[in-house]
């Protein structure tokens, strides 16, 4: 049996460990216990972050105008995923995908920790050690899920269905605490209990480590002795010279917030059609793999448009709940952010309910790029959705009725569920040997390219008519699902071992 580093520890988790967690593997248990709390925090603070941005500074607010909040909050979430791809290598060639979880996770927690102190300073500086610590927990979390299962396991689809759902817990309770938080405290307060949230995930996580598989204090494609430190030293002065790049700049009047902005959009473009490059000609890479990553690339491109909607259930659709949405349900009287938490309700309801009809059709369930376009399509029929109660109003100081926003979150969390569970897997089974975590990361980074598109987009928000906005963004977001459904075939055909 092989052993970690310190000899004392068994790498892979005991055999009676296999079928422990509802049939799944022990280790799914810790991995989604600490994306309960990840998400806890990271939603929390995402469903109050934009309403933040857009208060008034008197209020404890950051006094920019909506579509400016809502740009830069999705500029928030294109850094985000942008370092993902850091995450992704730092585990395959560095520090393991164990160690690379444990130190993101940490960087989460000062992160939110930092965001809890009412300065703007603090802010921002709270934003980048949580940007740095996404992009270190996410990729590889997920990446440490596919190691429980062997390739042809058919549980694997299910056991992302379970983890799924663990992670909407999360997003289902932290709006809850921070939303009430921030609008009967202060922001701030909010932030703090995202900060609380990741540090109880970190504990599980530790406390359950031997569960997980492949958990080795070294890489699994470490680099030599020599090439691994100067890699470490080109990295820290690489991060210390853009920081000093970036004060200068923005002391000089050139990198104003838009700008910064524009600068992440195009990096969130450039980086994965670079990414997709280097694994297409790297000589690591099998002709058999290299195959399979070609209807990957379909894959990517969905998950771009379905998230493209779906981060906007944190930004323009927090926006519209808090100005033209009724904050009660049966007399009772909510903040406008737990509506973010309808969408973690329906994930948390639903997932257990999609993983038993997969679990039950084994062979017989839709092939993954069906599941992913039919979870396209009602991201962007969400959307159409808004276009019936924000039509034929003179002014803009209706309110609907909450049953609205609540049936397009219906809607876009069950599309959510179908795209991102087989998605991932997908991902998982799709990946080069030699990419492992970075093929993850590239996955993320789809989700960075949806935020970047999002941060230019959602500048209209506000300009253009609501019913010209959600229906022309959910139009084509259908259409994007039904396109493919058409490449259905040629999909099939290519994607082997996907089923």
């Amino acid at each position: 049996m092989s052993h970690t580093a310190t000899g004392t520890e068994p790498a892979q988790p005991p055999p009676e460990d296999d079928h422990a967690f509802f049939g799944q593997p022990r280790g799914l248990m810790t991995l989604s216990g600490l994306e309960v709390w990840e998400r806890f925090s990271f939603l929390g603070m995402q469903a109050i972050l934009v309403l933040f941005f857009a208060d008034k500074v008197s209020d404890g607010g950051m006094g920019m105008d909506p579509g400016t909040a809502a740009s830069v909050s999705a500029a928030y979430g294109t850094l985000v995923y942008l370092v993902s791809v850091a995450g992704g290598w730092l585990a395959d060639r560095i520090l393991g995908s164990y160690r690379a979880v444990l130190y993101g996770g940490i960087l989460i927690a000062c992160g939110h920790y930092a965001m809890a102190v009412p300065t703007a300073t603090m802010t921002w500086v709270g934003l980048g050690l949580i940007s740095a610590g996404t992009g270190l927990l996410k990729p590889n979390v997920a990446s440490m899920v596919g190691k429980l299962y062997r390739t042809e396991d058919q549980r694997r689809d299910a056991g992302f269905a379970l983890y799924y759902m663990g992670i909407n817990i999360g997003a289902f309770a932290g709006p809850l605490v921070t939303g009430w938080l921030g609008e009967h405290a202060s922001w701030h307060w909010g932030f703090s209990a995202a900060a609380v949230g990741m540090t109880l995930g970190l504990i599980q996580y530790v406390a359950g480590r031997r569960h997980l598989a492949g958990r080795k204090h070294a890489a699994e494609y470490a680099l030599a002795p020599g090439p691994m430190r100067r890699a470490v030293l080109t990295i820290a002065a690489g991060v210390v010279a853009a920081a000093l790049v970036a004060t200068a700049l923005a002391l000089a009047g050139w990198l104003t917030m838009d700008r910064f902005v524009d600068v992440l959009t195009l990096l969130s473009v450039i980086a994965p059609v670079v990414y997709f490059v280097v694994m297409f000609r790297s000589p690591r890479v099998t002709p058999e793999e290299r195959g399979r990553l070609r209807p990957y690339v379909v894959l990517f491109l969905a998950s771009v448009v379905f998230n493209f909607i779906l981060f906007q259930a944190y930004s323009t659709m927090m926006l519209l709940a808090s100005t033209n949405a009724r904050t009660e349900i049966f007399g009772f009287h909510f903040p406008a952010s737990w509506y973010a938490s309808a969408l973690g309700a329906f994930e948390v309801a639903l997932a257990p309910v999609v993983a038993a009809v997969w679990a039950r059709m084994g062979p017989r369930q839709p092939h993954a790029s069906n599941k992913i376009a039919i979870g396209v399509i009602l991201g962007g029929l969400s959307f159409l959705l808004m276009v019936i109660p924000t039509s034929g109003h003179a002014d803009d100081t209706y309110r609907m009725a909450a049953w609205w926003i609540v049936g397009s979150y219906l809607l876009l969390g069950l599309g959510d569920i179908l795209l991102e569970t087989s998605g991932m897997s997908a991902t998982t089974k799709l990946a080069p040997k030699a990419f492992a975590s970075q093929t993850m990361a590239l996955w993320f980074l789809s989700l960075a390219l949806a935020n970047g598109i999002q941060a230019q987009i959602v500048k209209l928000y506000g300009e253009v008519s609501n019913p010209a906005y959600f229906g022309v963004n959910g139009a084509i977001a259908v259409a994007a699902g039904v396109a493919v459904i058409a490449a259905a075939p040629w999909l099939k055909r290519t994607m082997h071992p996907v089923h």
